[in-house]
């Protein structure tokens, strides 16, 4: 079937085979189901109405053949055979034959004798009555005559009783009809209830065709709609201007909608905070690289070079949380598809590994507490660790040397609507974060004043988001075991447990 402009798209190649495929027409397909039914009906239709046009033009060639047949079985029952059929009445008949005409008729006897008519004429398998009170029954049947097909109309009747002897057995009395009039009857009421259909199906044909067209013409409009839009209009679709049968994929075009124009609005706070947050270190470093090339002194040189050093690397590890930020939020979707339940004591083991010797430098005692039994969540793997890994470092570099940074991982049952969960805590001794900021630093690039570190800000905001997507709890709070000058932090998030 032709397609519609809002059915049409582009052919595409299928993997790698180079063949084309075009696209399916919804305009074509609802066509297709529609006619299609019907023109496989229709043949059906034809054939029923050849039935029933059979069936109505035989009631009245049947009926005047039984009453030819009765008249004659009358005649029969007070003439005889032979008185029958020289009689007025019948002769009369054969003149003036009713509709439909006779071919033939027939008088037998009982015993088969030929008692007036014609020989040709089929015997039919009706046994005679017993009795000259029996009903005169008639049978029907259809055969053929010199080869013309032919309608037979047979019944048995008595004839008159002679006086002074035995009355003679039933005769049989048999009249036979032509199918050429009632065929042709036949054939003209299929021709009158056909050919007008002739006409009409296609008119009913070219009225679909239209009332379709028009009943996508929404589509069309909608199409319209969205090619004259900016490439940088990515606004909802207003639901109200589409068909309610499209209402659900309009739906979710504004929900695809929505999610590129977060996509977009993160990638371009990316592009802001990163400018803005490595112009700083940047020019640290352009200065330092500046005042190491006047140095003389080689001690003044090497450090500068190690000053150089320390920036390149603070400068880095800015770098790699703007983009872990950027990708946690960006494959929240995408992650949870391939979540899956896993030991969260393996992504915190290597955390671990990974952050030793930085603790080790500043001369702190790291510990790692997990039970021996599987903590088993559902998350995905490298997102957990580089959650495990920003609360660690974050606690490394704050804490001061000769502190205590500790990762512990247990596990509690479930209480009340509570469900079991599984909990990872970071405490460290560090100066802490005051009650009244600590809904602040998940914020990205907020920094506590006066903590005696650098950081960027960005550590706890990704651990927020991956949290977000585990649908995990982050808490901020004191150690128990804070205090003699120390108030520390303690972060906990709460999962829940696989």
């Amino acid at each position: 079937m032709p397609e519609t402009p809002a059915a049409d798209n582009p052919p595409r190649r299928e993997g790698g085979q180079g063949r084309r495929r075009h696209a399916r027409s919804l305009f074509g397909e609802i066509l297709d189901w529609m006619l299609a039914p019907m023109l496989l009906l229709w043949p059906l239709s034809i054939g029923i109405t050849y039935l029933v046009a059979q069936a109505i033009a035989a009631k009245p060639y049947d009926a005047a053949l039984e009453h030819t047949l009765r008249q004659l079985a009358a005649q029969v029952q007070t003439q005889g055979a032979q008185g029958a059929v020289r009689s007025a009445l019948w002769q009369q008949t054969l003149q003036n034959p009713p509709a439909g005409g006779i071919v033939g008729y027939q008088v037998r006897g009982a015993s088969g004798t030929l008692l007036a008519g014609a020989a040709g004429l089929p015997l039919p398998a009706l046994l005679p009555p017993s009795h000259a009170s029996a009903a005169l029954a008639v049978v029907w049947r259809d055969g053929e005559i010199g080869g013309h097909a032919v309608r037979l109309a047979a019944a048995w009747t008595w004839p008159p009783e002679a006086p002074g002897q035995a009355r003679a057995g039933p005769v049989l009395v048999q009249v036979a009809q032509s199918m050429d009039a009632r065929t042709r009857l036949a054939r003209d009421i299929v021709q009158g209830v056909i050919l007008p259909q002739f006409v009409v199906v296609p008119i009913f044909i070219l009225l679909v065709w239209f009332g379709l067209g028009q009943g996508i013409a929404p589509l069309n409009e909608l199409q319209a709609r969205i090619r004259r839009r900016r490439a940088d209009d990515i606004s909802p679709i207003d639901e109200r201007e589409a068909p309610e049968e499209i209402a659900p994929l309009v739906e979710s075009i504004n929900s695809l909608f929505a999610r590129l124009q977060q996509s977009l609005l993160t990638q371009k706070r990316f592009v802001a905070d990163a400018a803005h947050q490595i112009k700083t270190p940047l020019a640290g470093l352009r200065m330092q690289a500046e005042l190491a090339q006047r140095e003389t002194d080689p001690e003044e040189l090497r450090a500068s070079l190690r000053q150089i050093g320390c920036s390149v690397e603070r400068t880095t590890r800015l770098v790699n949380q703007l983009l872990a930020l950027t990708r946690a939020e960006n494959q929240g979707d995408v992650a949870r598809a391939v979540f899956e339940p896993l030991d969260l004591r393996q992504p915190a083991a290597e955390a671990m590994q990974e952050l030793a010797m930085l603790a080790l430098d500043k001369k702190l005692e790291l510990e790692f507490d997990s039970p021996p039994q599987p903590l088993r969540v559902r998350g995905h793997a490298l997102l957990l660790q580089e959650l495990i890994k920003n609360l660690l470092h974050n606690a490394i570099t704050y804490t001061p040397p000769g502190g205590s940074v500790t990762l512990r991982l247990r596990g509690v049952a479930g209480e009340g609507p509570h469900p079991a969960a599984v909990l990872l805590e970071v405490d460290d001794s560090g100066p802490g974060i005051p009650e009244a900021e600590r809904a602040l630093v998940f914020e990205p690039f907020y920094r506590v004043l006066d903590n005696g570190s650098e950081g960027s800000g960005l550590g706890l905001a990704i651990v927020r988001e991956i949290a977000r997507q585990h649908d995990a709890d982050v808490t901020l709070s004191e150690p128990p075991s804070a205090g003699h000058g120390s108030r520390g932090l303690r972060v906990q998030v709460r999962f829940r447990r696989a």
